[in-house]
């Protein structure tokens, strides 16, 4: 099963992820960070999904290659966390608006929240390239 808390992501990540509600709220955007830590089972599951199971693929680890099934000293700590902006109390799920030329344009909501993400040093799902956009994840950037 996942988790939201934020004491079951790596020391390296918690106050990245508190940094960003607090950032956030000073923009006027009230932001929930949904999934932090998720065990091996949860991430099978997923993984099964868009292959074995119904529905589009979601992911494209298995149980121990997501930075979301982190340990440490064997305790959850996982490098990354899944979050949604929400607007008047309800997530804002649909990251992608129409603008006035008919083009599709990440919302501004999401933008802000990806200018945030970036600006405390984290790697965004939704920059990465040669696999499929991820918005609301976010992961510790890896030190070469």
């Amino acid at each position: 099963m996942s988790s939201r808390r934020l004491e079951d992501l790596h020391p390296d990540l918690q106050l990245e992820a508190k940094d960003m509600i607090n950032v956030l709220g000073v923009y006027g955007i009230d932001y929930l960070i949904y999934c932090t830590y998720r065990d091996d089972i949860e991430q099978d599951n997923l993984y099964k999904i868009g292959r074995t199971l119904p529905g589009k693929i979601v992911t494209n680890a298995k149980a121990g290659q997501s930075k979301h099934n982190f340990k440490l000293n064997g305790k959850p700590a996982s490098k990354a966390f899944d979050g949604v902006p929400l607007i008047g109390g309800k997530p804002l799920w649909s990251q992608w608006i129409m603008d006035t030329t008919g083009r599709k344009t990440l919302h501004p909501v999401w933008e802000r929240v990806g200018e945030v993400g970036r600006s405390l040093g984290l790697q965004w799902g939704n920059d990465w390239k040669g696999r499929f956009k991820e918005c609301p994840h976010w992961e510790l950037k890896e030190i070469i």
